[in-house]
């Protein structure tokens, strides 16, 4: 087993799943740019093979299905071996499952939850040992806007984020004491890949819903993006903070959403409130 402490001290040393495409490829690119090293994985080594081209010595390019458990451990033990450390995890592989609540089915939906939620949990459990062994590292998780909000049509994704953002708030309170940090990156609309057809699964439709989806998928091509490669900075920002957030928003789009969707939830809890309470029932 050969460390290089030496050598990666110059900089941070990353792992990241999901790097070929995508923030996943930003993210990696610009980390490599600024001088940091990268453990870049994804589905087919041969999509990430140019980061190997390009950045020689301080990319290391692995073959990683986040579903496969032991596929992860090994990946992440090989990533650490190799470098020496990990300071940052970034889990950011996943894709959006198109159908309404009724049209997918649950294969459909176990696979989503595979990949979006028990793939970033797998990565997760398999690094802890190696950051708690190390004295700390940051956890860096993308989820989305849709974290906090939904949208009809790709619910069980926003359904996935929702779980993820649970799983990672519940974690940063578990690692705290370890000097492990826990941030949930919540992109908005980018123009990224992740419309594309590797990134998206579309479930069989029904007859029924045809016109509600024609008009969702007009609204959302209306919808503005933003540019992936403004996001870098934010990221370093918060990976190079001594205090970082738990969550960070890109983009300008989502604090005034999730500001409105909270504003109802809270109108709504207040005005039944009465109801609520009542249903406490006498203290025993």
């Amino acid at each position: 087993m050969t460390h290089q402490n030496d050598i990666s001290n110059a900089g941070k040393v990353w792992f990241i799943t999901g790097a070929s495409r995508g923030f996943g490829r930003v993210w990696a690119d610009a980390a490599l740019k600024r001088g940091d090293k990268v453990a870049a994985t994804a589905r087919k080594l041969a999509s990430i093979a140019d980061l190997k081209e390009k950045y020689g010595e301080n990319v290391l390019t692995l073959e990683l299905d986040v579903t496969n458990p032991e596929q992860v451990k090994t990946a992440v033990n090989q990533a650490f071996d190799h470098f020496g450390r990990l300071d940052i995890v970034l889990n950011n592989a996943g894709y959006s499952l198109v159908g309404t609540i009724e049209e997918a089915n649950a294969d459909e939906i176990r696979a989503l939850y595979e990949t979006n939620i028990l793939g970033p949990v797998a990565v997760i459990q398999a690094a802890l040992p190696l950051l708690r062994k190390q004295g700390g590292g940051h956890i860096l998780g993308t989820s989305s806007g849709l974290g906090h909000v939904t949208l009809p049509v790709i619910g069980y994704y926003c359904s996935s984020k929702w779980a993820f953002e649970a799983i990672h708030e519940s974690l940063a309170l578990e690692v705290k004491d370890f000097g492990i940090k826990v941030t949930i990156i919540e992109p908005g609309a980018y123009a990224t890949e992740f419309g594309s057809q590797e990134s998206l699964k579309f479930a069989a439709g029904l007859d029924i819903y045809g016109d509600f989806k024609t008009h969702f998928f007009e609204r959302l091509r209306g919808m503005e993006r933003g540019d992936p490669d403004a996001t870098p900075e934010a990221i370093f920002k918060v990976v190079d903070s001594e205090n970082p957030p738990l969550r960070i928003n890109l983009g300008s789009h989502n604090l005034p959403w999730v500001r409105n969707a909270y504003a109802e939830r809270l109108a709504t809890w207040e005005e039944w409130d009465a109801v609520s309470s009542a249903a406490q029932g006498a203290s025993k």
